[in-house]
């Protein structure tokens, strides 16, 4: 006996911590027939604990307050090791919980994982997602975008309907509006309620433990041979899911992570400006969807509340005595109806009350929420107490051992999960109902999965931001010693930070304007808000940073804005004094006069580039000042994607030796 050995057996003689983990976790007896989709019980749970240390790691850098909590989160961003990569694994990681999560729930709806004796562990798994959904919405908050701030104000303005509502609404403000106060215990809230998710789900797995896993048929074990141990069985096939889950995780975090992710939020929260559409994240459209279709207000937010707090009765709802659908056929078209049923809620949450869907028979948005809110009602209230009395089902098989063990289910299983998936993607970002015109396509050298910077282009873009854009737009993210990326040296750096004035304070206390340094950032070209406004119509110019992120199209948006200008407007557009005409800018009347002209500028090469090149070296540019790890993070995206490429394979091949001994 090893002195290990030794150290473990005297451990768990006074705390049975190593007893616990081998019976409950090595030994565990579970049904041999489970499917794939029982492997996102585990993705969740891993999920989970990359969500809490990412977060964690963010929470160290983040400053809770409305002054400085979008910069702060730039500042991660941008000036902490690897803070991209935290902040966009955390906020993918966020779908993706989502997405194993829902995909859990509708597996345990199918197979009839409620009904007794398991209710206590359908009621603990709601309890969770009630717990996600309140940490994802104040976890939304937090970057202070304009999202999060009108996101915060619509929602937490519903409980005024209730009975002290706005006395409520005050408190979970800590004033009149949403402001610091309501950041600040948002930021704790998000930050502590993790943890509480953590004991209900230790809980849920006590609950599961305790008369054990249901199963694709829906009927108990009744051999010794129904049942293996979890290891090595099903340790290996959950690896084997995981590699494919960080896959599609990875592609995510490292080639698209903006892609669940609303441009709005990439610019400052603004109590005076109201974005054109609120709308929630993904994972919150169908329920937004629900409160929205109904015209009464207090009636909708019950409903909205409804249609999640009825999860907790289903067990009771549903009358029937067979668990799994496989042998309740009306059941199953029942239930594929119902999830048709709430893609459709997710679309119509998505898109304006008011907007028409002409492919539905050009029923308006807000008739199409109020049919399907009645189907989402009616599946439980109807549906399925109706089907527990008049359903015919199919006979149940005597054992697990024989039916389902064939490798023809667990290939369908695989074939199911891959369209399910595709389907949640397919659905996630979708098409909002507001018009545009559609943006010319361009060629950008940064993008797709293999896409890089050009310097030559960066170089020649920051000359005309120089010459031209930084007379009304302040680059404020972007620090002088971040030219270093564009190919420029020390020196050089040295000399470009020196030609702009920053304020400083001297020895004697008092506000001078001295030269900056490469540590300093890209100064404002005014002094404050009203001086803009006033050389500029009236109008703000944005900080250029992140207006490639921060506009619907990115970069094809921003040359189509910038190369879009003409002379004569249609005639039905009458513009206001002082405007231009641009059928790119909402509205399609712009303060802006046109920037860039043939001749404006001669690059340093000498050459005298076009009215698009200039255009296109420019946004490239911006592009780079919005994402200047993008290069680091594709690099790095190769590597893990071909580390989760080789786990994958070795465990598909580890997982089908040890289930070949299965009989």
């Amino acid at each position: 006996m090893d002195r290990f050995t030794k150290i473990a057996r005297w451990i768990d003689y006074r705390l049975p911590v190593f007893s616990f983990i081998d019976h409950e976790l090595r030994k565990y007896p579970t049904p041999k027939n489970l499917n794939y989709w029982w492997n996102f019980g585990s993705l969740a749970g891993i999920t989970l604990v990359v969500m809490i240390l990412s977060g964690i790691f963010l929470a160290m850098h983040y400053d809770p307050s409305a002054a400085h909590a979008f910069d702060s989160v730039e500042y991660i961003m941008r000036n902490v090791n690897y803070g991209w990569f935290m902040r966009y694994l955390h906020a993918n990681g966020a779908t993706m919980f989502f997405i194993v999560v829902y995909i859990h729930l509708f597996r345990g709806l199918y197979y009839g994982s409620y009904k007794s004796p398991r209710e206590l562990l359908w009621i603990l798994g709601v309890v969770i997602l009630l717990l996600m959904m309140a940490t994802a919405f104040m976890g939304y908050v937090l970057p202070w975008g304009q999202m999060s701030y009108w996101g915060a104000t619509v929602i937490t303005n519903l409980f005024s309907v209730f009975p002290f509502g706005e006395s409520i609404v005050e408190w979970l403000w800590g004033g009149f509006s949403v402001d610091s106060p309501t950041l600040n215990r948002f930021f704790v809230l998000h930050y502590l309620l993790p943890f509480f998710i953590v004991g209900v789900v230790m809980l849920h797995i006590m609950a599961l433990h305790q008369h054990g896993s249901n199963n694709p048929l829906g009927i108990e074990r009744k051999e010794p041979r129904d049942s293996i141990p979890f290891h090595p069985y099903y340790t290996v096939k959950d690896l084997f899911g995981l590699g494919v889950f960080g896959l599609v995780w990875s592609y995510f975090v490292f080639f698209n992570p903006n892609f669940f992710g609303e441009p709005d939020n990439y610019i400052p929260a603004n109590p005076l400006v109201t974005p054109p559409h609120i709308v929630p994240e993904w994972y919150f459209l169908p329920f937004y969807a629900i409160l929205r279709s109904i015209p009464n207000k207090l009636i909708g937010v019950l409903a909205m509340f409804g249609s999640v707090f009825v999860l907790f009765f289903i067990p009771w709802l549903d009358r029937s005595k067979v668990r799994s659908a496989t042998f309740r056929p009306l059941y199953k078209w029942f239930f594929w109806s119902f999830v048709v049923d709430c893609f459709i809620l997710g679309y119509v949450g998505a898109n304006s009350p008011d907007y028409i869907h002409v492919h539905f028979g050009g029923i308006s948005n807000q008739v199409l929420g109020q049919f399907t809110t009645l189907l989402y009602f009616a599946f439980f209230f109807g549906a399925l107490p109706l089907l527990g009395i008049f359903e015919k089902t199919k006979p149940l098989p005597t054992s697990l051992s024989e039916p389902v063990i064939g490798r023809g289910n667990e290939k369908k299983s695989i074939v199911q999960n891959s369209f399910v998936f595709l389907l949640f993607l397919g659905s996630l970002n979708p098409l909002y109902g507001v018009e545009t015109p559609t943006l010319p396509h361009q060629e950008w050298s940064f993008k797709g999965p293999l896409g890089t910077y050009d310097r030559t282009e960066l170089q020649h873009g920051f000359q005309i931001y120089k010459q031209v854009c930084s007379v009304c737009h302040g680059l404020k993210q972007i620090r002088f010693r971040d030219l270093a990326d564009l190919g420029y040296n020390p020196e050089e750096i040295k000399a470009l930070a020196a030609e702009y004035k920053v304020q400083a304070i001297n020895d004697e206390g008092e506000v001078v304007d001295q030269p900056a340094l490469p540590t300093n950032a890209f100064p404002d070209p005014y002094k404050n808000e009203q001086a803009a406004r006033a050389a500029n119509n009236g109008a703000l110019p944005p900080d250029l940073s992140l207006i490639t992120k921060a506009r619907v199209g990115g970069p094809d948006y921003v040359y189509a804005l910038l190369t879009g200008y003409e002379t004569v407007p249609p005639k039905d557009i009458e513009l206001a004094e002082g405007m231009h005409y641009n059928p790119f800018f909402p509205g399609e009347q712009i303060a802006m006069i046109p920037p860039l002209s043939e001749g404006l500028v001669t690059y340093s090469d000498g050459s005298q580039p076009s009215l698009n090149q200039m255009a296109k070296d420019v946004v490239v540019f911006l592009s780079w000042s919005a994402e200047p790890e993008l290069e680091a993070r594709k690099k790095m995206g190769y590597k893990v994607l071909i580390y989760f490429i080789i786990f994958t394979i070795l465990m598909y091949v580890v997982m089908k030796r040890i289930w070949a001994k299965v009989k």
